[in-house]
């Protein structure tokens, strides 16, 4: 199996999309997580049945959260995804969430291109109401069997919440990664030598064209 970390980009969060690997399909009770040491899909235990999943859940490539794994995504659908699968999303908000006293974050996101639907979901807004409080209901006590009181949903928040989470987790993962990061620096240094070529050429065109007016 490919290593999603280094084959799919995280994709161009500014303009509110990301890539997705999904992990675990709505209704599954299954707690399944990408491995990164053996870069394979594990199954890490069963969850009682009471607490299947109420969405898709996954996680955003090239990215590390404040509690060391990827950074999650909630993808919501009208029917489950199959794990292994990635699609494009696009952003709706970020659910801010605690778990063991560790920061946890969760990026809502809907397929980019939903014709079901006719791509309705445009922000948290537009869910209905009923799927946020399941959402809720289920991240605050999922573990209450075995640790209650270890999580926590703290808020729901926008689209640009979800951004400025989503830039800090690909930071952290380009500081793990020094090939990432030098590979980053030559690009910007190409693009930037690139741009300094063309303004000079371009500046040379017009004083050559004003020169032979």
């Amino acid at each position: 199996m490919a290593d999603f970390n280094k084959v799919l980009e995280t994709g161009d969060y500014q303009k509110g999309l990301v890539n997705v690997v999904i992990e675990i399909p709505t209704g599954s009770n299954h707690k399944i997580e990408w491995d990164r040491e053996h870069a394979c899909f594990m199954l890490d235990r069963v969850e009682p049945i009471a607490f299947a999943k109420p969405c898709n859940y996954g996680f955003i490539p090239r990215t590390i959260d404040e509690d060391g794994d990827e950074l999650d995504a909630l993808v919501i659908t009208d029917q489950p995804l199959t794990t292994g699968i990635w699609l494009k999303a696009r952003i709706l908000g970020v659910m801010k969430f605690v778990d063991g006293g560790e920061v946890d974050d969760k990026i809502i996101v809907v397929p980019e291109d939903d014709r079901n639907n006719g791509d309705k979901y445009k922000t948290l807004e537009d869910l209905p109401k009923q799927l946020i409080e399941q959402i809720r209901f289920h991240f605050n006590h999922y573990k209450d069997l075995k640790k209650p009181g270890t999580t926590e949903v703290k808020e729901f928040a926008d689209v640009k919440t979800a951004k400025k989470v989503i830039e800090d987790s690909i930071a952290r993962y380009v500081e793990a990664h020094p090939e990432v990061k030098l590979k980053k620096e030559f690009d910007e240094t190409v693009d930037d030598a690139k741009e300094a070529l063309k303004n000079g050429i371009d500046a040379a065109k017009k004083a050559f064209k004003e020169a032979t007016n």
